[in-house]
């Protein structure tokens, strides 16, 4: 265990860190921004972590339906999540020029933003609730924790433009809609068809299908929320 003790760190950023089980005793925490999967956040003996659900759940609805196992609510909640992107989308494109390619504090631009979507439709849809074995799309920008990414069929080398990405996804959301339309719910509970061997990710044997659509649900909403953040930092 790492222990920090009278250390100054203010401005320290920690990035796809496993904080599980930390303690932070007699801190000083101000202007702090936390974003990831939080549960169990104790703050001065009070249990925050439901007032936050809470809290996101009045103000995107949307959640509730990424979180059922009905498939008219999961039609729902995807039929959403695409028309929020199509406005952000068309902010986008009114913006300046290279708008799209620009990063914020080092996050991921707009352009890589969706390519990562890319990606997530690929492993955790086609891969886990359609049993594809196919190699993932070029393009697809996986974070860097992932291993053999050449291997799957990412280009890592890759520098698509926005209009190549959105053509991509756009026949990736068709795709999903089209499963969507007739999935039930004795198939959304079923395990998730997971070919064998390597590949990712290497975490979803055994679990049910509508489990791992909830991840590519979920990365839609948090990832959109990431690129509309960064769009009003550039616009300010």
């Amino acid at each position: 265990m790492v222990s920090f003790e009278d250390q100054d760190l203010a401005g320290a950023e920690f990035r796809e860190c496993d904080l599980t089980g930390a303690r932070l005793i007699g801190v000083v925490m101000r202007d702090v921004v936390i974003d990831g999967l939080v549960s169990n956040v104790v703050v001065n003996g009070v249990e925050v972590t439901s007032y936050v659900e809470a809290e996101l759940d009045r103000r995107y609805p949307v959640r509730l339906l990424m979180r059922s196992g009905d498939p008219a609510d999961l039609r729902e909640a995807h039929r959403q999540l695409r028309e929020g992107w199509a406005r952000t989308i068309e902010r986008l494109r009114a913006m300046p020029a290279g708008s799209e390619h620009l990063r914020v504090a080092d996050e991921w631009s707009a352009v890589e933003t969706l390519r990562h979507l890319v990606f997530v439709h690929d492993s955790w849809f086609r891969r886990c609730c359609l049993g594809s074995a196919q190699p993932f799309t070029g393009i697809g920008l996986a974070s860097g924790f992932v291993p053999d990414q050449e291997e799957l069929g990412l280009d890592r080398t890759a520098s698509p433009g926005l209009d190549e990405v959105l053509a991509v996804r756009e026949e990736q959301s068709a795709e999903l809609e089209r499963w969507l339309a007739t999935v039930t719910a004795d198939e959304l509970s079923a395990v998730a068809p997971v070919p064998a061997g390597p590949g990712w990710p290497p975490y979803a044997e055994g679990k049910p299908v509508v489990e791992c659509l909830r991840v590519v649900l979920n990365e839609e909403w948090l990832h959109h929320g990431f690129c509309v953040r960064d769009l009003d930092t550039q616009e300010r």
